[in-house]
């Protein structure tokens, strides 16, 4: 995989929105791994996931100060710990949710793809019924008719028939619907391997490359002597 620049030098971004959903922490791992990985970010949070990750976290995420809320964020782990992650911020920028001009709202602007992490089932309806209400769901429009990448984390339990409906809807669009369900085969012992895993897994799916859990080997037994269990 390249360095996630072209030649020129411009940027070519992932774009990942966060919506309202439960499990902010896995929006910091996949944000994270991409940086871990030397890609440039694309971040639009929506107004209901303000709330969620204040609500989550403790950290409020305004436009005016978007980049220490973003380090406090990274920086702590999935089971509150502070300090634990030190992410460079460098290759990110933030647009607001309400900024309908911003750069993912069109298609000529030179984004790889796209990551909705978590998707809240309002999310997921606007993006499969093409609302473009906020940016989030304008950027997942386009992402989907120029053909990128589209991985939509969806975040919810249990779903009704109308979620259901929409999210083949999007698979059938060519989005990833990857549902936010860690496993247990990677010997995952703490919270923060279990996001990790959910996160890697997206991750996956963009094909950006990470080393967030452990892969399955083919042999068996071997996340309970990972873990230390044998």
């Amino acid at each position: 995989m390249d360095d996630g620049e072209p030649a020129d030098g411009g940027r070519r971004p992932w774009v990942v929105g966060v919506s309202g959903a439960s499990g902010t922490p896995y929006a910091a791992a996949v944000l994270r791994g991409l940086l871990a990985a030397g890609e440039s970010v694309d971040l639009v949070v929506s107004r209901a996931a303000r709330l969620t990750l204040r609500d989550e976290t403790g950290i409020s995420f305004r436009d005016g100060h978007w980049e220490a809320d973003l380090a406090a964020w990274l920086s702590r782990g999935a089971g509150g710990e502070r300090d634990a992650y030190a992410p460079e911020l460098g290759r990110v920028r933030y647009w607001s949710a309400g900024d309908l001009a911003a750069g993912p709202s069109s298609g000529s602007y030179p984004a790889r793809g796209m990551l909705i992490v978590p998707a809240s089932t309002a999310s997921v309806a606007g993006v499969a019924l093409g609302l473009s209400k906020d940016l989030l769901q304008r950027a997942a429009a386009v992402t989907l008719k120029e053909r990128r990448p589209l991985v939509v984390v969806v975040r919810e339990t249990p779903l009704n028939g109308p979620t259901l409906r929409q999210l083949v809807a999007l698979d059938e669009a060519g989005a990833v619907v990857l549902p936010a369900s860690p496993a247990f085969y990677a010997g995952a012992v703490v919270l923060q391997e279990l996001v990790d895993f959910v996160a890697g897994r997206a991750l996956d799916a963009a094909g950006v490359e990470h080393s967030l859990y452990r892969r399955w080997r083919g042999e068996l037994g071997g996340a309970a002597r990972s873990a230390g269990h044998s």
